[in-house]
């Protein structure tokens, strides 16, 4: 297959971009080549999708699939239906496991859960964008694929408050430090590496079946925010200091974290991959997360420059504790 990757070097696509060549598939990279160009195996094409006069080299290619990781609002979907239109058998959109209903009124997520979250503009545009390319499924035949990732990690830190892209809870941590979980941290998550993700992500590629379709991949393995944060304290070789304190209580001290809390983590869910496992066989999670997480650390220990301290991150940690226990 030829596979155009829209994007392709980052947190979650990086990892499929390296199964995906492993299979043998002929995969392209369109990038501005400013993170990690030049993939092994890896066609690159320089260009910014956003940008049409860079895009000429792009215009002469027809593909099997094209996948694209950066798109998140209807107006990207619009103009990637007027690019490939007629020029790909597949196209695939990354949109979010956060789309699903919030607040739910079931605790276990299957692809037909409604598509409902109001408390986070990110999720609505990713459905605004899921409808629109729904629309041109059906009105067009624009061979369309819908993936959600959940809590999906490699280079990136899979924690509520401080993580992500950023050392904050870390250094928190080893420092001694209280650090805060949401609610009484018995509420329940999943976090997927992508090693895994891409198992059933590079099996759905070229997949005639799934057009149409609309898939979550995520790891089978459920666990407590008490646990998530335990696991990461051991593997950085520490003992976590926790305070407890209410998603409500920390999004009304700072509404910044209203999105990846009342919006995303702040209750239980559970995924049912039953789908995906059926359409991609040989898919099956086999990462722990306590064994997930020490590759990450590798891989910030490995350029300790990457082990940044958001300090108004850490600001604003301190401002709800005091906060909390000035109550």
């Amino acid at each position: 297959m030829k596979v155009l990757f829209i994007g392709g070097t980052g947190n979650i696509s990086t990892a499929s971009s390296r199964l995906a060549v492993e299979k043998g598939i002929e995969l392209y990279h369109l990038n501005r080549g400013t993170n990690k160009a030049g993939m092994e195996g890896v066609n690159t094409i320089f260009g910014d999708i956003n940008k049409p006069e860079e895009l000429s080299e792009l215009q002469k290619h027809s593909w099997d699939v094209v996948v694209n990781w950066i798109a998140f609002t209807p107006e990207d979907i619009e103009r990637d239906i007027q690019l490939f239109q007629g020029k790909t058998k597949q196209y695939i959109f990354i949109s979010s496991a956060s789309c699903y209903q919030t607040p739910l009124q079931y605790p276990i997520i299957t692809e037909s859960t409604p598509l409902c979250n109001n408390l986070w503009d990110y999720s609505q545009e990713k459905i605004r964008s899921e409808d629109r390319l729904m629309q041109a499924y059906r009105e067009t035949g624009f061979p369309i694929t819908i993936v959600r990732p959940s809590l999906t990690y490699d280079t990136v830190i899979p924690i509520a408050i401080g993580g992500f892209r950023e050392w904050t809870t870390a250094k928190r941590i080893i420092n001694g430090e209280e650090i805060i979980i949401h609610g009484d941290g018995t509420s329940l998550w999943t976090v997927t590496h992508a090693d895994d993700f891409a198992k059933g992500f590079v099996g759905l590629l070229g997949l005639t079946t799934a057009i149409g379709h609309a898939f979550h991949i995520t790891s089978d393995e459920i666990l407590s925010w008490n646990m998530i944060y335990k696991i990461f304290a051991d593997a950085l070789g520490f003992e976590a200091r926790v305070v407890h304190i209410a998603s409500d209580f920390i999004c009304k001290m700072e509404p910044s974290f209203t999105g990846t809390l009342l919006a995303d983590k702040g209750e239980s869910v559970i995924f049912d991959n039953s789908k995906i496992k059926t359409f991609v066989p040989d898919f099956k999670a086999t990462i722990p997360f306590s064994e997930g997480i020490r590759r990450t650390l590798k891989w910030f220990d490995e350029t300790p420059e990457r082990k940044v301290v958001n300090e108004d991150k850490n600001q604003k940690i301190e401002r709800i504790l005091k906060a909390y226990k000035s109550l």
